[in-house]
């Protein structure tokens, strides 16, 4: 009797505790944004923290009440974005595509080392003797710490340097945080043409050093046509903002220290049957390579043509085309 007693009293303490907890749930309960719960289910899940913010749930949080844009999430990209654009009932702008780059072409056969590093493998813990073994002070340490913190599998060291994929990178940022020399930086996926240095040594000692390294010559900038690369403290700048990909710098620059690959250039030609000799195309042209008088047929010098494009959104008759791969690839 004792025990059945027991019984019906520990299940009336649960009836009534359950009861208050009830009551309790839904007087003190939080109220949750049903945007906010929309978008955390569209996001990625990755919770890299790349967006600045604590996990793809403080993104959630903060895009519903408006402190982060549609946009924000680095690892969903656009198609991310166009969901919660939806759900928040707005537009999202179409930005330009970031990713991770390593300003740095200092490769083992290339850069010289100050002393053999036999401690532990880690980029912070040998930078912070005496900036690490590498000659140059600026150069990527190559024990790759930045691919230990990449989620995504878009960084590796190739020949004591890291390099980025730039189809995995969903420019996150979290090789940039760790990277004591600051050499990963963020830059236009679209934009090839890059400095890959950080060095703001003098030319000799950066020759010492490295053998491709920038020695602020200033080579580059003296050709570019739009007037793009500036040296900043003897280290040439790109602003990419204003780089139309010509690569004229990457064939002057004597150490080869700018990425871009030459032989990749469509070139411009016209169909003179639709060319009515406007020089529209001639006074964009900055290279010189159009040529023909007013109100004739204009042709294109290939020896002169960069591909950079610029003149085809300035022909109104259609007479202007981008040479065929196949062509090009027999000529």
């Amino acid at each position: 009797m004792s025990i059945l007693k027991a019984i019906i009293l520990l299940g009336g303490l649960g009836l009534i505790f359950g009861a208050i907890l009830a009551y309790a749930s839904k007087k003190f309960a939080v109220e949750v944004d049903e945007k906010e719960e929309k978008i955390l289910a569209v996001l990625p899940g990755a919770n890299c923290g790349g967006c600045g913010f604590p996990g793809c749930g403080g993104m959630a949080a903060a895009i519903a009440s408006g402190k982060a844009p549609v946009n924000g999430c680095p690892v969903g990209g656009p198609a991310v974005a166009a969901k919660v654009a939806e759900i928040m009932g707005v537009e999202v702008s179409s930005g330009e595509r970031m990713v991770a780059a390593v300003k740095c072409s200092g490769t083992c056969d290339k850069a010289k080392d100050k002393y053999e590093h036999q401690g532990l493998k880690d980029c912070r813990a040998a930078a912070a003797l005496i900036g690490g073994a590498k000659g140059c002070s600026a150069g990527c340490l190559g024990f790759g710490t930045c691919v230990s913190v990449c989620k995504f599998d878009a960084i590796k060291i190739e020949n004591g340097v890291a390099v980025v994929d730039e189809e995995k990178c969903v420019n996150c940022g979290k090789c940039r945080e760790v990277c004591p020399k600051a050499l990963i930086v963020e830059k236009t996926a679209s934009k090839e043409v890059f400095v890959k240095c950080n060095s703001h040594e003098f030319g000799k000692a950066v020759k010492i050093n490295c053998s491709a390294g920038c020695m602020g010559c200033g080579a580059c900038a003296k050709v570019c046509p739009v007037e793009a690369i500036t040296l900043d403290n003897k280290l040439a700048v790109i602003d990419q903002s204003k780089c139309i990909g010509c690569k004229v710098c990457v064939e002057k620059c004597p150490t080869k220290v700018i990425s871009g690959d030459i032989s990749d250039r469509r070139k411009v030609t016209i169909d003179e049957e639709k060319c009515i000799g406007c020089t529209a195309c001639a006074r964009q042209c900055k290279f010189g390579a159009i040529e023909g008088e007013k109100k004739q047929p204009h042709k294109v010098n290939p020896e002169k043509c960069k591909g950079c494009h610029l003149c085809l959104p300035k022909c109104k008759k259609g007479a202007m085309s981008l040479v065929d791969e196949e062509v090009k690839a027999t000529n």
